[in-house]
Order: structure tokens, then sequence, then C-alpha cells
């Protein structure tokens, strides 16, 4: 899932603009220092996709978190560093299991190398996390446990689908909160507890970051059929051409209204090359869409109310704005 960098969001004053940017070029040379082993080609490979890029977005977060405590505490670098391995680490093995060929504009490992190597470097990259989580405390190896496990469960049941009877909305809502939501929520939780602020502070911005990454994936759902271009980041379709059923997907073959049928034909598997366009163009009519965009709402607006209890400094306006530019950019 990639992210716009908070710095580059409305709201946010030039302070904290230099205290982020600060904060992000210390935890880059940790995690290319993290990385690095004896062996050149482990090296190489941990590397892959750290220098494919990627702007760092959950590490922005802990950042952003932290000046609710002492921005400047030893654990919060390092805390970063970490969530960034997980997620490189989740990134890795998810190329394999989805066959995927690019990432973030390069060949991925498993299609540069094997995938093989690329599931022993995503293993690589959770042990280098582990060695770091060492150092930061009981409780934070305790909740980075608990985040990975919410991971696995998710990637899980996504895999599996829901089970009979089981509302696919409310499973779909679910895999999201548990694959995306849950370490979005961490990279808050993180920085929170590292810099030392109020219990009640972590337990907003905790929950305030999981209904953001959630927000974040639907507003991905609404972006793949309503963008007329790739200019937003993703091809028009994507998601249709290989049958993921996201949420306008899931609102449309629930219904038995008539006038749906050719589209939910058109839904009920990957679309064919020749019928994306007509899928589009039926999908962005549909009254699906306002029924996505209605939920990706609910979902900012469950942030906003955990973020309006915090103390009113730059940083809950830099959230503020995510939560904005969440909506704005699902058009």
């Amino acid at each position: 899932m990639a992210a716009p960098p908070v710095v580059d969001l409305p709201l946010v004053d030039e302070r904290l603009a230099q205290d982020l940017a600060v904060g992000l070029a210390q935890v880059e040379k940790l995690l290319r220092s993290s990385v690095e082993s004896e062996d050149a080609f482990v090296t190489e490979t941990s590397r892959h996709l750290i220098e494919a890029g990627g702007k760092r977005f959950r590490a922005m977060l802990v950042l952003l978190a932290a000046q609710f405590g002492s921005p400047d505490a030893p654990g919060v670098v390092p805390g970063a560093v970490v969530i960034e391995l997980t997620h490189l680490a989740t990134l890795y093995h998810d190329d394999v299991m989805d066959e995927a060929p690019v990432r973030r504009g390069s060949p991925s490992a498993n299609a540069r190398w094997d995938n093989t190597v690329a599931i022993l470097t995503g293993d690589y990259l959770f042990a280098q996390a582990s060695e770091i989580l060492a150092d930061l405390g009981a409780d934070i190896i305790r909740i980075q446990a608990q985040t990975f496990s919410r991971l696995v469960r998710g990637q899980i049941r996504e895999t599996t689908g829901p089970r009979d009877g089981e509302d696919p909305v409310r499973h779909y809502i679910d895999v999201l909160a548990d694959k995306t939501g849950s370490l979005i929520a961490t990279s808050g939780r993180f920085g929170a507890l590292l810099s030392g602020a109020s219990p009640d502070v972590v337990t907003r911005v905790t929950s305030a970051c999981e209904a953001i990454g959630v927000a974040w994936q639907l507003s991905d759902d609404l972006l793949d059929v309503a963008s007329e271009s790739a200019e937003s980041g993703k091809t028009p379709g994507t998601d249709l051409r290989e049958g993921i059923h996201t949420l306008p997907v899931l609102y449309v073959l629930s219904g038995d209204e008539p006038a749906d049928a050719r589209l939910r034909e058109l839904l009920s598997g990957p679309v064919a090359e020749e019928d994306v366009e007509e899928a589009l163009s039926l999908l962005r009519a549909n009254p699906a869409m306002d029924r996505a965009r209605a939920e990706l709402i609910s979902w900012t607006d469950r942030a906003r109310a955990d973020l309006s209890g915090l103390p009113d400094i730059p940083a809950r306006a830099a959230y503020l704005a995510l939560c904005d530019y969440v909506v704005e950019r699902s058009g």
C-alpha cells in the first residue's frame, strides 16, 4: 500500500515538516544498516525493495505520533525501523503469493531471483526487526507479536475467503483491518509509547491510525474504478482484471436488482480485457460506488473522533489533514 508523506500534506507547519524530515533521514540510515550482512548477496536482496523507493509512510506515522511525547526519545527511530522492516518483509511474501512481477516500478524479488530467495529475504527482514525489538522492551515486543499475528490472520482469511454464511462485506472489512490497519495502528502506537506520551494519547492515536489504514485501502478500491488514467498511481480496472472483489464489487454482487444483471455477470470473475471498459462504465454509474465512499468516510470520521481528543498541536492538524487527503483522493 503506497501513501503520501505527511510533510506534503496541508496544515503541517514548517517546523514539524523539518522535524519529520530529520527523523526520516535517521530512519533511512538505520533501515539500510540494519539489513547489512557479511554475505553480499543477502545484503543485495534485502536492500532490493528499500532501494526501489517507497514513501516510508508507516515510519512517518511513528515519528508523527512521537510528537505527542518526546520526539527525540531514543526508541522512536528504532521503532520506526521495526515497522518499516515488517512492512517490507510482508511485501516480499505478498509478491510470491500474488506472483507479482513488479513492485514499486522495479522487478519484484521473486521475478529478479526466484520465490525461494524472496521468501527467505522476507524472513531475514523479520529477523532483523526482531533483533532491534529486543532492545525496546517486553511491551513493545508483545505488541509487535500481536500485530504480526493479525497480519498473518488477515492474509489467511483473504486467501480462504468468507466462510459459509459469513457476510462477504464484513469479512472484507475485517481483512482490511488485519492486513493493513493493524500495522498502521501499531505505527502510531509505537510512536506514542516510545516517546512517553500519555496513555490516553496512545489509545487515541492507535485507534485513529487503524481507521486511517482501513480508509486508505477503501480509497484504493474506489480509485481502481473512478480514476480515468494511471496518473493516480493505479491503472483503472486493475482489480477487475485480477478478479479481486473490492468493496464496490461486493456491494453489486450482493444485490439482485435486474438492472445490474449484466454488471454482476461481468464481475463474477476476472473481467476480460475486452470487457473492462464496459464494466468500469457500469460500475462508475452504480450506487455501489456511493455506498463504498460512505463506508470510507465512516472510517475517517472514526479517526477524526479519536483525533479530536488529542492535544491541539501541529501533529494533530497533520493527522486531520491526512483524513481529508484519504477522502479527497478517492474522487
